[in-house]
C-alpha cells in the first residue's frame, strides 16, 4: 500500500504521520486490496480539513472529515468514516457472493431441451447491391461473419460465399 501525504497551508508533524500510519495499519486488515492512499491535510480560515482518498482494485473511496479546532479530530473523523465505508463495501461484496451462489442453485432447475428440434435463425447478412465474388469476400472479412449472401454482378442471381474451416473461401451459386 502506497501512502502519500499532502499538507495545504498546514504543518505535517511526525505525530500526525504516526497516527495516520497506525490507523492505516488497522484498515489494511479490513481491505487487503487497497493500492494507494492519499492523505490531504488543509487549513481554510478557522477550520481544519482532512481528506483521505483510498484507491482499491474495484474502485475508489473518497472520505472527508472536518473539525473546527484540531487536525487530529478531523483525521479521526475521516478514518472512522472510511472504516465504516470499507466494512459496508466488504459486507456488500460478501452478501453478493453468497446470494449469487444460492440463487444460481435455487433458480436454475435442470430443464431438458429436446435435441431433435431444429430451429431456423434469421440473419441479415446480405447485400442487395450486385457485386463480384472478390467484393463479397471483402464484405465477409469486414463483417467478421461465417457466410455472406449477395447478388452476382452479371446474372442478378443470388450467391453465397462462406468461410471454410481450412481458412479458404467457398462459393455457392445456383444453377
Amino acid at each position: 500500500m502506497n501512502v502519500h501525504y499532502t499538507a495545504r497551508q498546514a504543518a505535517l508533524t511526525p505525530e500526525i504521520e504516526a497516527y495516520c500510519e497506525k490507523r492505516l495499519g488497522r484498515l489494511k486488515a479490513l481491505a487487503r486490496d487497497v493500492l494507494d492512499v492519499n492523505v490531504i491535510l488543509g487549513v481554510q480560515r478557522n477550520r481544519t480539513k482532512a481528506e483521505i482518498h483510498a484507491r482499491a482494485k474495484g474502485g475508489g473511496l473518497v472520505v472527508t472529515g472536518e473539525a473546527m479546532d484540531d487536525m487530529m479530530e478531523a483525521l479521526n473523523q475521516a478514518f472512522d468514516t472510511l472504516e465504516k465505508r470499507l466494512k459496508k463495501e466488504r459486507d456488500k461484496w460478501r452478501e453478493k457472493k453468497r446470494r449469487g451462489g444460492r440463487e444460481r442453485k435455487a433458480l436454475a432447475p435442470v430443464v431438458e431441451t429436446p435435441e431433435d428440434e431444429k430451429r431456423v435463425i434469421r440473419s441479415a447478412f446480405y447485400s442487395l447491391k450486385p457485386m463480384t465474388a472478390a467484393e463479397a469476400m471483402i464484405q465477409l472479412d469486414i463483417r467478421s461473419k461465417e457466410a455472406f449472401m449477395f447478388r452476382r454482378e452479371g446474372s442478378e442471381k443470388w450467391s453465397v460465399i462462406y468461410r471454410r474451416k481450412d481458412g479458404h473461401y467457398g462459393l455457392v451459386e445456383p444453377d
